[in-house]
């Protein structure tokens, strides 16, 4: 497929026509509620899906440096895909609530460990049910296989590339958070507000419509407008989660040299060094 996206009409399809043949991943999660994504996933889901935790399976705890959101070893991150029933020639299809940026992050991760057929559920859960298309409360039965992983590591920057590259030719920096966020009017989560000197602003929520499903190539080409297709861009959030949906977009959109910076604003601000600049400039 040349999209990262499916249609849940695919995906039944699927279900009924090749069954066994997809690994599906349930990754609901609410920052406010560690319980709610393996609650609802109890209560319903897809036929077939496992649950993914966001917090055990796709991050570290915090440390000094990392960003609240560490992305665990290679080794370790291989090892809890295997445990699911993914190896590198699987195909997944991740979903969450609606199109958030939990189920990006484990499509991010897929991708820079070089899976070649992970996709996105077009509206997520919220979509699958609201269509009728069945579900179930049966624990999903897993066969753990080996991922070796084939990592491509023009998916990753880390902090001392992005310091290297700041104001570099050819390169922009995207800040995925809200406008607020962004200019320091607002610092919910972190200690210090701002955004990393030279970047753009685009927020991750303005790729999907109002009812949670995704816009078209066309239109996320228009959200980046301002970036040459023959950038690199470096893309980060506050803690490597929110921006993982604008890596998404901006690959729908036809760019090919996109980074995420995993451990982001939060990762930026833990070394004092670091420029930080506030308001739009």
């Amino acid at each position: 497929m040349s999209s990262n996206i499916v249609s849940k009409e695919w995906v039944l399809e699927q279900l009924q026509s090749n069954p066994g043949q997809l690994v599906i991943a349930d990754v609901r999660f609410s920052p406010g509620d560690p319980g709610y994504g393996f609650e609802a996933y109890q209560r319903e889901h897809v036929p077939g899906a496992v649950f993914v935790d966001l917090k055990k399976d796709l991050m570290d705890p915090p440390g000094e440096h990392g960003g609240r959101s560490p992305l665990p070893h290679l080794e370790e991150l291989a090892r809890r895909l295997g445990k699911f029933g993914i190896d590198a020639s699987t195909p997944v299809v991740v979903y969450d609530d609606d199109l958030r940026p939990e189920g990006a992050r484990l499509w991010w991760i897929l991708k820079y460990l070089g899976h070649g057929s992970a996709y996105i559920l077009d509206g997520g859960f919220a979509s699958w049910k609201s269509a009728g298309y069945p579900l179930t409360s049966k624990k999903s039965e897993v066969t753990p296989r080996v991922f070796q992983a084939s990592v491509q590591e023009d998916w990753l920057a880390d902090v001392n590339e992005v310091r290297a590259k700041l104001g570099a030719a050819g390169v922009t920096l995207l800040d995925s958070r809200d406008w607020k966020q962004f200019t320091g009017e607002t610092a919910p989560l972190d200690p210090v507000a701002g955004h990393i000197p030279g970047a753009v602003h685009a927020f991750w929520k303005d790729g999907m419509d109002e009812d949670g499903t995704w816009k078209g190539a066309e239109r996320q080409r228009e959200r980046f407008a301002g970036i040459s297709p023959e950038d690199e861009v470096i893309v980060y959030c506050g803690s490597g989660l929110s921006a993982c949906p604008n890596v998404l977009a901006l690959q729908e959109a036809g760019y090919r040299k996109v980074k995420l910076y995993a451990g982001s604003w939060s990762d930026w601000i833990s070394y004092k060094d670091n420029p930080v600049s506030i308001g739009n400039v």
